[in-house]
């Protein structure tokens, strides 16, 4: 996802939550930097990175309400990274299943292990 896209989102996003208009007014303002050329070569970044940008702009430092309804979406970020995460990690904790090939390459050494140890009897 690019700048562009992400702010799009967050704005979004702000609007269903019923953000105030003076919110809504600084995210366009960034918006509207990043549809600029020279703003095309910014990284590709997260929707929770760019709400903590957003925070710190001048906008947010001088008005607390822009500042709250972007702590809230920030909240509501971090609980959906917080449950990818966990999703994440109850994949990778998940075992997995050995292939056909596996177990036959595993009969075939066991049978050459087994073939080169002769019984002598006494």
């Amino acid at each position: 996802m690019n700048v562009q896209d992400g702010l799009m989102e967050i704005k979004r996003r702000l609007e269903s939550q019923g953000a105030r208009p003076a919110t809504l007014q600084a995210v366009d303002l960034i918006l509207r930097r990043a549809a600029l050329p020279a703003a095309s070569a910014a990284p590709d970044t997260s929707l929770l990175k760019l709400t903590r940008m957003l925070m710190r702009t001048p906008a947010a430092n001088t008005n607390t309400d822009v500042f709250n309804d972007l702590s809230r979406l920030e909240e509501e970020l971090e609980g959906f990274a917080a449950a990818h995460r966990e999703r994440a990690a109850a994949e990778e904790a998940r075992p997995v299943p050995k292939s056909r090939k596996h177990y036959k390459e595993l009969r075939e050494r066991e049978r050459r292990e087994g073939a080169g140890t002769t019984k002598t009897s006494s």
